[in-house]
């Protein structure tokens, strides 16, 4: 079997390929975005002809956190619908029988109720700091299920997975997701033993975040069983933690003893985003790693990685 994993850089895409079960003995397909440049179709057909993959993986977009997708939403909107238009059309041209799609929980509206279920989705109001890449999200999920009810076949599937955090991230205030942009501000703190660290907002907004590590775990399950996997569906850990709670475990990993000082003035997204995983765990599948477990691993390879 012959797999094509587009973002294989990025956090999901090393992850997956970091947790390859190497007793599949699948045929891996990598390029890089100078080989697969995704913004152009004529480009990512040829490479789905030219390969002919039995399966796609589809991680590749422009991501970052709520910084970056408050000062760039046209680049977050524009480039991610390209992205996803282009290599779902370039699976469905090519006769891609396994096409899995990345979703992402900020697909659900702002005022959903938690936890969050998959039909909710387009039920209300996005949230406004990541519309741009939410709207995305939504439409490529909706192309390739108008493509399963055209055709006959459900070939294409989207998973959405809650918040992640892992090796491979991005330790960046701006680019990071929240975990990652945390260890690196803690870290600072500490290194340069200051006293407070800043906390955007009250900290009781609650994330759900799962290692990416389980996640790639996932992944390789669902080829393993894609025609039971519905073609819409969350994976997560199914409780979430507040965003104190989440800084006040990465300072005691660390080794942080100053204290936090909350600016009310900051972003602070949804109130809660927590998925609903029942049909996750019809499938029989729940992530192993423990939130301290995680944030350990994910501080090593930051100190490893980043000659702090």
């Amino acid at each position: 079997m012959k797999v094509l994993i587009t973002g294989a850089s990025g956090l999901v895409g090393r992850n997956i390929l970091d947790r390859y079960p190497r007793e599949l003995s699948y045929e891996l397909v990598t390029p890089t975005s100078r080989e697969l440049d995704l913004l152009n179709y004529a480009a990512a057909l040829k490479f789905i002809k030219n390969e002919n993959p039995d399966a796609v993986i589809h991680a590749a977009g422009v991501v970052g956190g709520i910084q970056a997708n408050i000062n760039y939403p046209a680049r977050f909107l524009v480039d991610n619908t390209q992205i996803g238009t282009n290599i779902t059309l370039a699976a469905y041209e090519g006769g891609v029988k396994q096409f899995l799609n990345l979703g992402s929980s900020c697909m659900y509206p702002s005022n959903a109720n938690n936890p969050l279920k998959e039909d909710s989705i387009l039920s209300g109001i996005l949230e406004p700091t990541n519309e741009g890449y939410a709207l995305a999200k939504i439409y490529t999920q909706r192309l390739g299920s108008y493509l399963n009810r055209e055709i006959g076949e459900r070939r294409f599937k989207t998973i959405i997975p809650c918040n992640l955090y892992g090796k491979w991230d991005k330790f960046s205030t701006e680019w990071g997701h929240m975990i990652p942009a945390v260890i690196q501000k803690i870290h600072q703190a500490y290194k340069n033993q200051l006293k407070t660290v800043e906390i955007w907002g009250d900290g009781n907004a609650r994330r759900e975040f799962m290692f990416a590590s389980d996640l790639a775990d996932f992944i390789w399950f669902t080829l393993s069983h894609f025609e039971t996997l519905p073609e819409l569906m969350n994976v997560g850990l199914g409780y979430d933690y507040s965003i104190n709670e989440y800084y006040q475990t990465i300072a005691k990993v660390i080794g942080f003893k100053g204290e936090f000082v909350h600016n009310l003035d900051k972003p602070v997204g949804m109130k809660q985003k927590l998925v609903d995983i029942t049909q996750q765990t019809r499938l029989g599948w729940i992530p192993q790693t423990s939130l301290v477990d995680g944030i350990k691993q994910t501080y090593q390879f930051y100190l490893e990685h980043y000659n702090c």
